[in-house]
């Protein structure tokens, strides 16, 4: 074995238990770290709280008054010891951004003093020229604004007080997720509420919640150094799969090892601290692989907290010696990771929108914005799967153990039934038999069913489960304001369509209210019928069913983007008030060029383990036996060595041709890549990238993994699977 393999392996195996203070009842130090609104009762004046609460809604807050809010906050931050502030925010990169600037300052006098003012709380200028823009800004225009907002709460981490915000260019365009998301938010609850007025007058605002799963990976972070492919691509692109892997389903919500759950432990510490709340933990299926999941929470907040929570893992992480995987596909042959989105819409007088209850009114509420989800996802499925697209969760999607990359819609055989009855509504006016028999026989019933019908299609990227929608498609290092903004904005946009057509068969028509409702209803049941499925998502008869019924396929990104900037995408975006047009391009060309440098560096990457780690140790190994056959020669003679040494020679010759196509393979991948770099369109260049360059990887692995197994193991320089995944 390797020195570098060996210390890495022996000081794994030394790991000491870290022991974790517990902070006592969660409940009691919840949001301590947070400028929440028992902070603001008590940091600010009556005045400025109710300006921060009127800027949660919408209202513009006056100048004078943000003086008074950094006053509180600096306050708050300085009483916890806090010394630094900074603009929190999430730009294209699919990470967070910060920088950090001292309260401390001095005055002209050279008196030292704390200072942090409206003008430093409402809005900063950092450089945006090194942050990706799609073309919006040239690089010498380095001009851009980030923004507070003041719907997700400020929150100490460390030293410093991170305040979210939105991140914009000089002119306007946004150049984060937030900003969209922000947007989308807004169209869905114009949209939603007008809808949920039918049912209820009083419902004034309507918010969409999500709460997200996320999984992950626990390596230690010395066996993850001495794996340059895990440091650098966050995935092995080299190994061969363990003897043990996940197929004795042991590992799925088994007792989690004592050494995670310290971590975990000390992980959960921090999240209530930040306000996140985080409510369940357990194993997943893969060796050392593990999710977090927590409560249910206003979307843009929770989006926030995810982000953070990613942060947060890491840092944790290295005190406890841990490496935390967020790639969807670090390791071949067991399970990739996900992180399950669940969305639902609630009003501000309490009602789950997609919670049936006990009356028909509230049921036929629950089915309106249970069909139009439908809908928007029947007639924006390729969208939606652009949503979800990039270079590692392409390794995922469909490999049998995540959703296919064909966008279908789960509801369950009972809901199924539920919308056969209602697609035979009649036409027009309802008798008063036909009114009776869909309220109590059909809508009534819904509960009932729902509760025999809990069961979820794991092969569905989009699934009912009970109250909401499960969106689990979505890939582990996601930022959820992607999905979460496609999603918003084309059910705002279904929504507000489904307005105007009941609005129409009820002013136009003279049909009452609940009878538009069901006529338009029972339309778009049967128009969406090609999204529902039910069965094998994994199965090649689905590809072949889904082609018949038109739906899309997009199995690489550079294929799914593409809808993103096609003229109905556009539109959507458009009329809904989310993205212009330029900004849109903006995203697809970013997506783009981010697809190409992930793919470059993991080509680079595996050309350097490959002729550097893996050929030199193939090749000394291979002259050992060399070797040991000269020595057979000796001793047996020119004439019996041959058979006595027919093994070694077979060995010998197995190594020269895996060499041989590894070595040969790597200068075609390279060659490739070189003519890639100088295409100067994104998109071909993408595409050449994903069908010329990425090819070469899984024939360069084989022949790797091949000399894995006839290498003798002391010499093999790369951490292995079985150390990798079962060291913890």
């Amino acid at each position: 074995m390797s020195t570098f393999r060996f210390r890495a392996i022996e000081k794994a195996a030394s790991r000491e238990v870290v022991k974790v203070e517990e902070l006592g009842r969660k409940s009691l130090i919840f949001g301590e770290n947070v400028f929440n609104d028992k902070s603001m009762r008590q940091f600010l004046t009556p005045e400025a709280y109710q300006a921060v609460k009127n800027a949660q809604l919408g209202i513009k807050i006056d100048r004078r008054l943000a003086e008074y809010i950094a006053l509180g906050m600096k306050e708050w931050a300085i009483s916890k010891g806090v010394t630094h502030y900074t603009h929190w925010f999430q730009p294209l990169t699919g990470t967070t951004a910060e920088k950090h600037d001292a309260f401390f300052e001095t005055t002209f006098d050279g008196d030292p003093v704390e200072k942090f003012n409206g003008a430093q709380l409402v809005q900063q200028e950092p450089d945006a020229s090194s942050f990706p823009n799609g073309g919006i800004r040239n690089t010498f225009e380095a001009r851009g604004y980030t923004a507070w907002d003041p719907t997700s709460p400020a929150f100490i981490f460390g030293s410093t007080l991170c305040i979210p915000t939105v991140f914009i260019s000089y002119t306007g365009e946004a150049l984060d997720n937030k900003t969209p998301l922000l947007k989308a938010l807004n169209a869905i609850d114009d949209a939603a509420t007008e809808v949920a007025k039918y049912f209820d007058k009083n419902v004034k605002k309507v918010t969409p919640t999500l709460g997200w799963e996320q999984e992950y990976f626990l390596v230690d972070s010395a066996l993850a150094a001495s794996r340059p492919d895990l440091l650098t691509t966050g995935r092995t692109l080299l190994g061969h799969t363990a003897a043990k892997g996940q197929q004795l389903d042991d590992h799925y919500f088994g007792s989690i090892p004592t050494r995670v759950l310290n971590y975990i432990h000390d992980l959960e510490n921090h999240c209530i601290l930040l306000g996140i709340p985080v409510k369940t933990r357990h194993n997943e299926v893969a060796p050392n692989q593990f999710e977090l999941a927590p409560i249910f929470e206003e979307t843009n907040l929770a989006v926030d907290h995810n982000s953070l929570l990613m942060d947060v893992m890491k840092k944790v992480a290295e005190k406890h010696h841990f490496k935390v995987l967020f790639h969807e596909k670090p390791f071949k042959g067991v399970n990739g990771s996900g992180k399950h989105n669940n969305w639902s819409l609630a009003t501000d007088t309490g009602i789950n929108l997609l919670s049936p209850s006990k009356t028909p009114k509230s049921n036929l509420q629950f089915l309106t914005f249970f069909i139009n989800t439908i809908k928007a996802v029947n007639d924006n499925e390729e969208l939606l799967r652009s949503s979800i697209a990039s270079a590692s969760n392409d390794h995922r999607l469909g490999a049998n153990e995540a959703p296919p990359a064909i966008v279908s819609v789960f509801i369950g055989q009972q809901l199924t039934k539920v919308l056969e009855e209602l697609k035979e509504v009649t036409d027009g006016k309802l008798s008063p038999e036909e009114k009776t028999d869909l309220k109590l026989n059909v809508v009534g019933k819904i509960p009932d069913v729902l509760l025999d019908n809990t069961d979820r299609n794991r092969t569905s990227p989009f699934a009912f489960t009970g109250n909401k929608w499960e969106f689990r498609a979505v890939g582990s290092t996601a930022n959820c304001a992607g999905p979460m903004t496609v999603l918003n904005t084309i059910v705002a946009k279904q929504l507000r369509d489904f307005k105007t057509e009941v609005d129409s068969l009820v002013e136009k028509d003279g049909l009452k209210k609940d009878e538009a409702i069901f006529n338009v209803l029972r339309e778009y049941i049967k128009q969406s019928e090609r999204i529902l499925f039910e069965g094998d998502g994994y199965s090649a008869e689905w590809e072949q069913e889904a082609l018949k019924r038109g739906l899309s396929n997009n199995k690489t990104t550079p294929e799914a983007l593409k809808v993103k900037i096609a003229p109905h995408a556009i539109a959507i975006f458009e009329e809904m008030k989310v993205m212009s047009s330029v900004e849109i391009h903006a995203r697809y060309e970013i997506e783009l060029e981010e697809y190409v440098k992930r793919i470059q560096i993991e080509g680079r990457v595996l050309g350097d383990i490959a002729r550097n780690h893996v050929i030199p140790t193939a090749i000394k190994y291979q002259n050992l036996v060399i070797d040991n056959v000269k020595g057979l020669k000796e001793i047996f003679g020119e004439e019996e060595y041959e058979n006595v040494a027919a093994e070694q020679l077979s060995i010998i010759k197995k190594i020269s041709y895996h060499i041989a196509q590894i070595n040969t393979k790597v200068t075609e991948m390279t060659n490739e890549r070189k003519k890639a770099n100088l295409i100067e369109d994104v998109e071909e260049q993408a595409h050449a990238y994903c069908f010329l360059v990425k090819p070469y990887f899984d024939i360069i692995r084989y022949h790797s993994d091949k000399l894995e197994l006839m290498v003798d193991n002391e010499m093999w320089t790369l951490t292995k699977y079985r150390e990798l995944l079962f060291t913890n």
